[in-house]
């Protein structure tokens, strides 16, 4: 597990645009921090990596943004106005656990059968698609002052 923190949005966006130049096809990251935490803007950054040159905002209420036109297709979801397992198992994106390209899941500790320890998420997130998942990393982003955010991130399919 490794640890930085971000001192601005513009960290919290480099961090995600490292990401993106790096991802390789089938990577699924789960993402998880409260609101304004900035899973977006991670998101917003990653995109850039990818070479994905549109505006990427949050799809929280149409839960999942597609951004192709980069190097890899970009499946963005957000599980936040879905407040059960139910609603979640039945809006069924489960496809989207196995990308032709990247897929990053804010809430991600929404998804049914996730504990709380970002080990047992990525155990029970990869048992949902019967460890099947290509790659996998799970990102933590605590807010630790109006400018500065701890990021904690594994990435055990490495």
């Amino acid at each position: 597990m490794a640890t930085s923190i971000s001192h601005s949005p513009a960290d919290t966006a480099a961090l995600g645009e490292q990401w993106g130049r790096a991802a390789q096809s089938g990577l699924v990251i789960g993402l998880s921090g409260d609101l304004g935490a900035g899973k977006t803007q991670f998101v917003k950054g990653l995109a850039r990596g990818l070479g994905i040159a549109v505006r990427v905002q949050s799809p929280t209420y149409v839960l999942v943004n597609v951004y192709a036109g980069g190097r890899l297709t970009l499946f963005h979801l957000d599980l936040y106005r879905l407040d059960t397992p139910e609603q979640i198992a039945a809006a069924g994106l489960e496809e989207y656990l196995q990308p032709a390209g990247v897929t990053v899941i804010e809430w991600a500790e929404r998804w049914p059968g996730i504990a709380q320890s970002p080990k047992s998420k990525v155990q029970s997130l990869e048992s949902k698609v019967a460890g099947q998942l290509q790659r996998l990393r799970w990102l933590q982003i605590e807010v630790l002052s109006e400018t500065e955010r701890r990021i904690t991130y594994e990435d055990p399919g490495a």
